[in-house]
């Protein structure tokens, strides 16, 4: 099969004839049709993520059919639509297992970082991680959903009940978040880089009732915040705009430092938090959601060949809405 390969941090990505894999115990094959393109692949290939597998296939916001299942596979068949999110396994057995949190699973394995992942024809995933689509959305509108949409419902649920929220950074992520918190009755106050026009229509188009820079002020306080950058310096910029007793939620696997701020800012009861990762449970959940809702997914499709230059255009910051590459 024809997959994409990452022979180490900062080298560039190579297109290679490898052996189709075959499912082992527990597994299934999955034959790829479309794979988002997500920031978190960015900083693998950028390293700021340091790969944890040599030549490695990139990719975690994998859509596909099962084309073969291994031995002991029951609740997945041949010819099911599923798709493939980051976390790829755990062991089931720790604490944070055992305690519904095995997004924090310190054994878990990661599609597209610690397993071969959908920048690729097919893929080999553990079939207890796959998560089952609804027929809705085609392939390429259903690839944001498995981890732009997946984290930032995580994201989401950490601010409770905020009526006034605030998103830092309007990407991927941002737009599909924006229209399940409408659809939630919330209000969305959007953040760009400053004095990017065509981002803050993009926002005001999905449900934001506000969007503006990061060098402005909301007009009115929020009462959570969600920062969807890798750009640390955001997060004190997202305390002073939420009200006492709001939380800012910092959504990135990978973030610059945070610079020191005064006291002033973190006192009266507001709250930083992180997310990391993501659970089977929010995978299902969001996912019926997101067919409630529906949600509309602004993509643009790019040929598998091209994965390099949807990195490129990525890290430029040139996307409006996802880019999911095709086989």
């Amino acid at each position: 099969m024809r997959a994409i390969l990452l022979d180490d941090a900062r080298a560039p990505l190579r297109a290679a004839d490898v052996p189709t894999p075959e499912p082992d115990e527990g597994h299934v094959r999955v034959r790829v049709t479309a794979c988002g393109v997500c920031r978190t692949d960015l900083h693998i290939a950028d390293g700021d993520l340091e790969p944890h597998r040599r030549p490695l296939v990139l990719g975690h916001q994998v859509i596909g059919v099962i084309e073969a299942v291994g031995q002991s596979v029951t609740d997945r068949s041949v010819g099911e639509r599923v798709g493939v999110p980051w976390l790829g396994w755990t062991c089931g057995r720790c604490r944070y297992c055992t305690s519904g949190r095995e997004n924090l699973c310190p054994n878990a394995r990661f599609t597209g970082y610690d397993l071969d992942g959908g920048y690729a024809e097919a893929l080999v995933a553990d079939a207890r991680f796959c998560l089952p689509l609804a027929s809705a959305l085609s392939d390429q509108q259903a690839a944001p959903l498995l981890c732009g949409g997946l984290i930032g419902w995580r994201c989401l649920s950490m601010t409770g009940d905020a009526e006034r929220l605030g998103i830092f950074g309007f990407g991927s992520a941002a737009h599909i978040l924006t229209q399940v918190a409408r659809f939630q009755g919330r209000r969305v106050f959007a953040f760009t880089r400053p004095g990017d026009a065509d981002a803050q229509r993009f926002a005001r188009s999905v449900g934001a009732e506000w969007a503006g820079g990061t060098d402005e002020h909301p007009p009115e306080e929020l009462d959570a915040a969600i920062v969807f950058a890798s750009a640390g310096e955001l997060v004190p910029l997202a305390l002073a705009a939420v009200a006492p007793g709001g939380t800012v939620v910092c959504g990135e696997i990978a973030m610059s430092d945070i610079p020191s701020f005064p006291y002033a800012l973190l006192w009266g009861e507001r709250t930083i938090r992180s997310v990391a990762n993501l659970t089977r449970r929010d995978g299902e959940e969001f996912l019926r959601i997101a067919a409630e809702v529906p949600v509309k997914t602004t993509v643009e499709t790019i040929p598998l060949a091209s994965a390099s230059e949807a990195l490129d255009r990525l890290r430029a910051g040139r996307v409006e809405g996802s880019l999911v590459l095709v086989p």
